[in-house]
């Protein structure tokens, strides 16, 4: 029976109980009784479960499939219900129904068993020989694992990730280097973005055993995510040597080819790739992106294109179209996303993806209400997915501003690498960062890179394994030996020399730096930081609208973004104050109405000679990988400033949460309002 006992404390524990000892009508009443109450989302999602398991069993399958569909409206990506939908299929012999069901079942959580038993037979009856093959292959992996891991892998699929986390561990404690308990708890770390752990489980793994290619593989993806591209070119080199012809060992080298910058044989490789297997709809999605990032606008619209005519409601090839900013959607096109975002069976991500895009093909046309409609329903959508709490961040700030005092920088002067190279633009996607690191890597002396994630993970190594409260960061900053901070900072220098040309000086546009302004000051501190900043409402609403690749998770609601875009002015304004003249604050509007003074204030600041080509930013050849890529590849331009306006009637949750404050001071440093004012560059910062 699907249902399994549970603990009496549990609210959902007596209609368990019923459905073991077949007492079926009498536990769909329960059910029914407990969900009128208003459970919480997480009990709803059981109840519902629960009543159509028991409308299974009592006979009841149409009503089961009735409340089937009122749970995956809410939860389309709750597995077991998948599941049972294809239980029920089954019963009713329809199997042209249940194979999917149970396909989709598995794909969600590849630990349901009697879903892929289930899939073994459906598959061979109807002829889909290699789904057969794939099921047959996930179970007997399975039957080889032992059966607390596979409990692992149910828990993790069903994001209880801290219960398999637990069970992981004290399985390897009995069971030292056992390779797949690591492997698995590696993928548990990545999935709570722990990604400095990940990749030593899986680098020891590569090391205890070197012919498990999983293990390999997943050291890759690590390596990829991490954008340790080097590294991970190396590791996919080792593994398209095992077998030249892997179509997904091709595709890997490939993307590492991209994460280094080597755009024409990445781009050929996937090709290369597709000549094969053209039904590879997520290669037409790398290709488009690459040629997005090197200024092919018009070839990456067809990759995009060639991925939805391969899959009609593949979300991420809309989202990437709409993802140019200049692009245009077809009325055509435009029908066949609303028609994918409210059809039955697309799957989350690509509802979600959907749902953006439908959203800027409206706004393009100027039907702002619907465009609005578009956007609320995929960030609701989304933030239900991410989880997020704003209260995380905000415990954040606090603990910045309570450690990295005045104090903390005058006890700790001298400390770090005298290392100049690095300029830090910080602050929030979609405030004109990318414009100014397109100014900035226009100049001879600079090299622009991508979004570094390496002061986030140092960050993170400092935080440590602990839960959020308990997070030895920032408070270890107080305790380290002076020579870490020098270390620290040579790694940093060393481990981004990947990414940099031949120019003296190069890039981080990493926005989520500004949390550590204080850290980067200890390792760096002759390095530069920029803040970039832009009118609040204009910011928030444009970070509302845009579906990122990952992280940024605040930005899925209004109320979180609001109150995100107040946690980080007021850390901002702490930096000001216990590192005067560190940062150098740079208004988007500024330098919309003014290019050249705010061109030369940033130049000041940086240490670097006037050069023409920053004005002339547009015309600069160089690869950019954030969505205002084509848009820095254009001269100023005045439209995108108030935009924001065309909503501004259903904005009131946004208003509130960002406060009179926010709203009041958007340009809070005197001297770039003296700087407006007078049209003459501010004096560059000193040390």
């Amino acid at each position: 029976m699907s249902a399994e006992p549970s603990a009496p404390t549990e609210p959902l524990a007596p209609a368990k109980q019923l459905l073991q000892t077949a007492r079926f009508g009498e536990a769909i009443s329960l059910t029914q009784d407990f969900l009128a109450t208003g459970p919480d989302a997480d009990d709803r999602v059981q109840a519902l479960y629960l009543l159509a398991v028991a409308q299974r069993y009592d006979n009841r399958r149409e009503q089961a499939l009735a409340t089937l569909d009122t749970l995956l409206a809410e939860n389309p990506e709750y597995a077991r219900a998948h599941q049972e939908r294809g239980h029920i299929f089954l019963s009713l012999n329809r199997s042209e129904e249940a194979a999917p069901a149970y396909s989709r079942a598995v794909e969600l959580n590849p630990a349901l068993t009697s879903s892929l038993k289930s899939l073994v037979n459906l598959a061979q009856r109807l002829g889909r020989t290699e789904q057969a093959r794939a099921a047959a292959a996930q179970l007997d992996y399975l039957k080889r694992l032992p059966p607390e891991l596979v409990h692992v892998l149910d828990l993790m699929h069903e994001h209880k990730l801290h219960k398999a986390e637990v069970l992981c561990r004290d399985y390897l404690q009995q069971h030292r280097h056992h390779i797949e308990a690591m492997r698995l708890l590696a993928e548990i770390g990545v999935r709570m973005g722990i990604y400095d752990d990940a990749e030593f489980l899986l680098e020891s793994c590569v090391e205890f055993a070197p012919d498990n290619v999983q293990a390999r593989i997943d050291y890759v993806n690590i390596l990829i995510r991490k954008t340790r591209f080097e590294q991970a070119h190396q590791q996919a080199q080792v593994l398209l040597a095992r077998q030249p012809d892997h179509p997904g060992f091709k595709s890997t080298l490939a993307s590492t080819l991209v994460g280094l910058g080597r755009f024409a044989e990445g781009i050929a490789l996937f090709n290369e790739v597709l000549e094969d297997y053209p039904q590879r709809t997520d290669l037409h999605i790398q290709i488009g992106h690459a040629q997005k990032t090197v200024g092919l606008p018009d070839a990456a619209i067809q990759s995009y294109r060639e991925a939805y005519r391969r899959r009609a409601d593949y979300g991420d090839a809309y989202w990437s179209l709409a993802n140019i900013k200049t692009y245009q959607f077809t009325d055509s096109e435009l029908k066949r996303i609303r028609h994918h975002a409210d059809a039955p069976g697309v799957a989350l991500t690509d509802r979600i993806a959907l749902c953006f895009a439908g959203g800027k093909a409206l706004e393009d046309r100027k039907e702002y209400a619907q465009a609005f409609g578009c956007y609320e329903q995929g960030n609701a959508l989304k933030l239900r997915q991410t989880g997020y709490r704003v209260e995380q961040l905000e415990a954040r700030v606090q603990a910045q501003v309570d450690t990295c005092t005045e104090a903390l920088f005058s006890q700790r002067q001298g400390v770090g690498h005298d290392c100049r190279d690095p300029i830090f633009i910080v602050g929030l996607p979609r405030a004109g960062s990318t414009l100014l690191e397109q100014i900035l890597a226009s100049h001879s002396q600079v090299d622009g890179t991508m979004e570094l994630h390496n002061i986030l993970a140092l960050a993170q190594k400092l935080r440590g394994r602990e839960a959020e409260q308990h997070s030895r960061y920032p408070a270890i900053l107080q305790e380290l030996d002076a020579d870490y901070f020098r270390r620290f900072g040579e790694q940093f220098i060393a481990q981004t020399r990947v990414y940099r040309g031949d120019a003296p000086r190069f890039i981080d546009k990493m926005p989520n730096n500004f949390l550590h302004i204080g850290l980067i000051r200890l390792i760096l501190p002759n390095a530069r930081v920029i803040d970039a900043r832009r009118d609040p409402m204009a910011c928030c609403f444009s970070c509302f609208k845009q579906l990122f690749g990952e992280g940024q998770e605040f930005t899925y609601g209004l109320p979180e973004v609001g109150r995100y875009y107040r946690a980080y002015m007021r850390l901002m304004e702490h930096w000001d104050q216990v590192l005067p003249g560190f940062v150098l604050r740079v208004l988007h509007e500024d330098v919309v109405d003014d290019l050249e003074t705010q061109v030369r204030r940033l130049l000041d600041f940086c240490g670097l000679p006037f050069e023409q080509a920053c004005l002339n930013f547009h015309k600069t050849e160089r690869n950019v990988r954030t969505p205002s890529s084509e848009q820095v590849r254009q001269p100023i331009y005045r439209s995108g400033l108030e935009q924001w306006r065309n909503f501004e009637p259903w904005l009131g949750p946004l208003r509130e949460a960002l406060g009179h404050e926010a709203l009041e001071n958007h340009r809070p440093d005197p001297a770039v309002r003296r700087s407006r004012a007078s049209r003459h560059p501010a004096p560059a910062a000193t040390q």
